[in-house]
């Protein structure tokens, strides 16, 4: 196999062999715990921008199933693993994910310690990297001073997109884009709800003419805090309709609805993390995919109720918005690679809106 390079922007140089795309990555480097969800984790717009770390050892033994995927193509900017599996085995094996990853020119490296890499960056936070094929050397200050920008705009529908479910229409729900997983729909689809997504840059006064009984916010890449316009349109939208945000959506509703957020040390990004119900004191197993966090002190003076907590570091995980027939949650209840224990919010999202009729 040919030789590719991970440089760290800390100046570390770790040697493996290349699978996937030749060619150069520049992005931030994060781990994700899960042990499956490969397809998933791929073409999850929430990686948009970074290099993603697979903890668990082996990469590829089922290859890829086109119909797992989150979005149309790989979003994530390249992939570091301990071992890649060169021959899948699966009956809904459809490539393996050396083609997948050539057919949509993302670089991986094989071969390198992940378990070293991992608890580095527990230890001491995330930092930007390159994958290289190339025996160049990357300029190590440009590295430094590399930023996930556009991230949302990027990942977002361009137009309007109808979905309706196979069965009655129950609802009309209006779907929000800021980089979601197609599974998001999927959960409403199931449901009797037909979706219309939304361009994430789409303003409120579109989306109250469209006669919907529901806006739903979704996941996405990069610093909440950047997308100021559309947290504007939140703001605006609140009380209007009842409101679901998730991940991303979570993070900008929070922030209209005067919150902060901030940036966490490693985040949290796998498929077992213990999340805390303080309403019921149950605790759930959930998929996570996010970097950034609402900060739960500064809920206070808002119209925010924090519900869920980070049962590792106590995190915020959920806010409750009584006074404008919403919520929203940290983690992804459609888990889609990840435990089913949180499907019934789509369920809570839906009695919302057969209260509000």
């Amino acid at each position: 196999m040919k030789k590719a390079y991970l440089y760290l922007e800390n100046g570390q140089v770790l040697e493996g062999q290349s699978f996937g795309a030749s060619g150069t990555a520049m992005g931030e480097l994060v781990f994700t715990t899960g042990m499956t969800g490969c397809v998933e984790s791929l073409t999850d717009p929430s990686y948009y921008g970074q290099l993603v770390v697979y903890t668990f050892p082996q990469f590829g033994n089922y290859g890829i199933c086109h119909q797992d995927k989150e979005s149309p193509q790989v979003q994530l900017g390249g992939v570091v693993v301990r071992e890649y599996c060169q021959e899948p085995s699966n009956f809904r094996c459809d490539e393996s994910v050396d083609s997948f990853l050539k057919a949509q020119n993302v670089v991986g490296i094989a071969g390198v310690d992940t378990r070293m890499l991992t608890q580095q960056l527990r230890d001491k936070g995330v930092v930007n990297a390159v994958i290289t094929t190339e025996e160049d050397k990357p300029d190590l200050e440009a590295l430094k001073a590399y930023r996930v920008r556009q991230s949302v705009e990027n990942t977002s529908v361009k137009a309007p997109e109808v979905l309706s479910p196979k069965g009655e229409v129950r609802f009309s729900v209006a779907l929000l884009d800021y980089g979601a997983k197609d599974s998001i729909a999927a959960s409403l689809l199931a449901r009797g709800c037909q979706v219309t997504v939304y361009p994430y840059n789409t303003p409120a006064e579109d989306i109250l003419a469209g006669n919907h009984q529901g806006i739903m916010l979704s996941n996405g890449p990069g610093d909440p805090a950047d997308n100021s316009d559309s947290i504007q349109q939140i703001q605006a939208l609140f009380g209007k309709l009842p409101m679901f945000g998730i991940c991303l959506g979570h993070q900008m509703m929070a922030l209209a609805a005067g919150a902060k957020t901030k940036k966490m040390k490693f985040g949290h990004r796998g498929a077992n993390q213990p999340v805390k119900d303080l309403v019921t004191g149950e605790v759930s197993i959930t998929s996570q995919n996010h970097g950034y966090a609402v900060d739960q002190d500064s809920l206070s003076g808002t119209e925010g109720v924090l519900r869920f907590v980070n049962v590792n570091d106590g995190s915020c995980e959920g806010v409750d918005y009584p006074a404008y027939r919403a919520f929203s949650l940290q983690f992804h209840p459609e888990a889609h690679g990840g435990p089913l224990d949180c499907l019934n919010a789509f369920d809570r999202f839906t009695d919302m809106m057969k209260e509000g009729r």
